[in-house]
């Protein structure tokens, strides 16, 4: 329950793979099916939710010269030729975590490579199912958007026995989900190894690591053009890590509890790039991945950005501000005047937003850098055209 509660399990009969088919699925889940219980209510947006700290990191993935063996060990000479990332941050991103996290990542023509080393002293796992809720235990987890429209993104999360969780969400919780928890990556590739003994509470460790190879061709059903990515290409991003206060007890690790309710403390959550708030789902926040032809050792091009993403972000303060008036009124405003519009600035373009709207929906357009039209709808999908 908690803060993930809009995750808990859903059981599903395993589903055909593919995106039209995961899409399908989504819509009867959407329309109410029978076996599967609806979302949990979110909460209401907060009055300041477009103030809070809005940071991504940019990061570039060069080449792997050779295919790599997935085996948890990071001791291939291409991951060490590989620079790590910065030092995982507190999701809120005002906090640095007293435990180190770094990750790294490589690709080829077949795979997307991941890679992560977690500082731990005490290594342990519970969850041996796959698919089973994994943050329940300390994880890792990868979270991928590669249009960057918010919508069609995956999640992969790993515990330290290797057990993992894959699914696709169509759409944020935020603006109705659903999560698809029984779609599975076909052919990911995943593997740990433990810096010490799991689940011995008896001594001292020095961590963890993972290593995952994710497949271009489940990947790239939501990525533009269907396709892999090639040099130039940016997608977005983000990695965490979930960290549970324990304690030893009858020489096991149990959480420790809050004691004015009696149940654990709520977790903590550690991430490459912050995002100002205490939720994973919010893929506008994430980081940018911008894929190079350059092999791991070189020195890479210098990160390219492109503009329109700011006029995606506009828009973005938009849709917060459209979620606001919604839980004030019950209803979308039907135009920008209540929206403020004229607050939000763009570098070197005239912001001149355009909106369009129903009862229950609206779509804010706008002109942007080099031509292109930028669009936002009521249910968070943002375009460039």
């Amino acid at each position: 329950e908690g803060r993930r509660q809009a995750e808990r399990r859903r059981v599903i009969p395993p589903q055909p793979r593919g995106l039209m088919k995961t899409l399908a699925l989504a819509a009867a889940l959407a329309a109410g099916a029978a076996s599967v219980p609806a979302s949990p209510p979110q909460a209401k947006p907060r009055a300041d939710f477009e103030r809070l700290r809005y940071a991504p990191v940019r990061t570039v993935c060069a080449r792997a010269p050779v295919p790599l063996t997935i085996d948890g060990r990071l001791d291939e000479p291409a991951w060490k030729a590989t620079a790590a990332s910065s030092r995982f941050v507190d999701i809120e991103g005002d906090r640095e975590p007293p435990l180190d996290t770094r990750m790294k990542m490589l690709w080829d023509d077949r795979f997307l490579y991941i890679a992560a080393d977690l500082e731990e002293p005490h290594v342990w796992g519970t969850l041996k199912a796959r698919d089973s809720v994994i943050f329940q235990d300390n994880d890792f987890e990868v979270f991928i958007d590669p249009d960057g429209d918010t919508h069609n993104y995956y999640e992969i999360e790993i515990n330290a026995l290797g057990t993992v969780w894959d699914l696709m969400l169509v759409r944020p919780y935020r603006d109705g989900g659903p999560a698809i928890h029984a779609w599975d990556i076909a052919g990911l590739q995943s593997a740990v190894d433990v810096r010490g003994t799991l689940n011995a509470p008896g001594d001292r460790d020095n961590g963890w690591s993972v290593e995952m190879a994710i497949p271009w061709d489940i990947l790239k059903e939501a990525a533009p053009g269907r396709a892999a990515p090639k040099p130039g290409d940016v997608w977005r991003v983000n990695f965490s890590r979930v960290q549970w206060d324990t304690e030893i007890v009858g020489g096991k690790y149990v959480k420790l509890k809050d004691p004015s309710t009696g149940k654990p403390r709520p977790e903590h959550n550690w991430v490459w790039s912050p995002q100002g708030a205490i939720n994973m789902h919010m893929p506008e926040r994430w980081g940018y991945l911008q894929f190079v032809g350059v092999p791991a050792g070189q020195i890479p091009p210098e990160i390219g950005g492109d503009p329109n993403e700011r006029v995606k972000w506009a828009l973005r303060r938009l849709y917060y501000r459209q979620r606001e008036h919604r839980a004030a009124h019950g209803r979308y405003a039907g135009d920008l005047a209540p929206l403020r519009a004229e607050t939000i600035m763009v570098e070197g373009l005239d912001f001149r937003p355009v909106l369009s709207s129903t009862e229950s929906q609206y779509e804010i357009r706008a002109e942007g850098f080099n031509g292109a039209v930028v669009r936002i709808r009521h249910d968070g999908k943002v375009t460039v055209e």
